[in-house]
C-alpha cells in the first residue's frame, strides 16, 4: 500500500494486516513523501511487527505520477509473486482477507477482483457514497463474471507480480492522475485470467469522504480516468448510464403529459408506466439481492429512491464533464 500522511490510519490498519491468518507474507508500506510522523513511527513502534516493511520515498518524478511510482517501487521489491493491494484508509473485516483472496487465484488465473464497501455512517452523503460505490461494484463484478472484466479497485485488488511486470506496469498511462487500478485492469484483465472474490471474509471496508467537496473532487478524478478505457468498454458503460437516465426521463415526461391529456392518453400512460415499473421492479430485486451478498451495503427499501438520486447524479456529472471539456477546447 501507498501512504501519504497516513500515520493515524497506519497505526490502526497495520496491526490488522500483521495478524492475517496466512503462513508466509510481507506487508510493504511505501511512505510517499509524508511530512507527518509516519517515518518516525515506522522507525520506532512499527519495527515490532512481524510482517511489515517500510519503504520511504522523498521526491517525485516528472515522467510518472507519485502513486504509480510508489506502487511500482513496492511491487518490484516484493519477495513473493502474489501482490494484494489496499489503501491506508481501509480495514479488513476479518483475519481471513489475505487467505480468502489468494484462494480465488486458481492456477490459470492472474487477477482477482475484490469488493470494498464504504463504512456506514449517518447522513444523505454517506448513503449516496455507499450506493454509488455499490452500484459500480455490481457493474464491474458482473461484467467480470460474464467474462468481460474492465476495471477493479485498488482498495482490494490482487494480481501476480509477473503479470504486472510482463505488461510493463503503468507504462501506457504513467502521467494520468489515477488509474493505478482501473486503467491497469482495463488493459490486462480478460475473461481467461480474471477471477472474482465474493467471500464476505475478504471484503475491505473503506473510510468514506466526509464532505460534499471532498467527494466531488474524488468523483471528478474517477470520471476523468474513465475516458482512457477501451472503446468497447466505454460504449457498454455509456449504454448502461443512458438507459438509466432515459428511463427516468421518458417515465417522468409521459407521466406528466398523461395527467395533462388524461383520458385521451390513458393507453400511452399505461404502456409507459408499465415499462417504467417493470424496469424499476427488476432493478429493485437484483440490487436488493446483490446488496444482501455484498455487505448489506444499502437497505432494500431505499433502492427506488437511490435509483432516482443516481439519475440526478448522472445528469449533474454529465453536465460538469461536458462543461470541463468545453473549457479545455476554448483554451486550446
Amino acid at each position: 500500500m501507498c501512504a501519504h500522511n497516513e500515520a493515524d490510519n497506519l497505526k490502526e490498519l497495520l496491526p490488522m494486516l500483521d495478524e492475517q491468518d496466512y503462513p508466509e507474507y510481507e506487508v510493504i508500506v511505501i511512505n510517499d513523501r509524508s511530512w507527518d510522523d509516519t517515518e518516525e513511527w515506522a522507525e520506532t513502534s512499527a519495527v515490532a511487527f512481524k510482517h511489515v516493511h517500510f519503504m520511504h520515498i522523498d521526491k517525485e518524478y516528472e515522467h510518472v505520477t507519485p502513486k504509480k511510482y510508489a506502487l511500482t517501487t513496492g511491487i518490484r521489491n516484493a519477495k513473493h509473486d502474489i501482490v494484494l493491494l489496499t489503501d491506508a484508509d481501509c480495514r479488513p473485516t476479518t483475519d481471513q482477507w489475505l487467505k480468502g483472496m489468494v484462494e480465488c487465484l486458481a492456477e490459470d488465473k492472474e487477477i482477482v477482483l475484490g469488493f470494498s464497501p464504504y463504512e456506514k455512517h449517518g447522513g444523505f452523503l454517506n448513503l449516496l457514497i455507499r450506493f454509488e460505490t455499490f452500484y459500480t461494484a455490481v457493474q464491474y463484478l458482473s461484467f467480470a463474471l460474464a467474462g468481460r472484466p474492465y476495471m477493479g479497485v485498488g482498495r482490494n485488488l490482487l494480481y501476480r507480480k509477473k503479470t504486472f511486470l510482463n505488461n510493463k506496469g503503468f507504462y501506457s498511462h504513467l502521467k494520468v492522475t489515477g488509474g493505478d487500478d482501473d486503467l491497469l485492469m482495463n488493459e490486462i484483465a480478460n475473461k481467461t485470467n480474471t477471477a472474482v472474490c465474493l467471500n464476505p471474509d475478504t471484503f475491505m471496508v473503506s473510510i468514506p469522504k466526509k464532505t460534499w467537496k471532498e467527494w466531488y473532487r474524488q468523483k471528478k478524478r474517477h470520471l476523468s480516468v474513465s475516458k482512457h478505457y477501451k472503446i468497447h468498454h466505454k460504449i457498454r458503460l455509456a449504454c448502461l448510464s443512458a438507459s438509466q437516465v432515459l428511463t427516468w426521463i421518458v417515465g417522468l415526461v409521459i407521466f406528466s403529459l398523461g395527467i395533462v391529456w388524461y383520458p385521451a392518453s390513458l393507453g400511452y400512460l399505461i404502456i409507459a408506466g408499465g415499462v417504467f415499473l417493470i424496469r424499476l421492479l427488476s432493478l429493485w430485486i437484483v440490487l436488493g439481492l446483490a446488496s444482501r451478498r455484498l455487505y448489506k451495503t444499502v437497505g432494500w427499501f431505499s433502492i427506488p429512491f437511490l435509483d432516482w438520486v443516481l439519475f440526478v447524479y448522472y445528469i449533474i456529472m454529465g453536465v460538469v464533464m461536458w462543461s470541463n471539456r468545453r473549457k479545455k477546447v476554448r483554451w486550446r
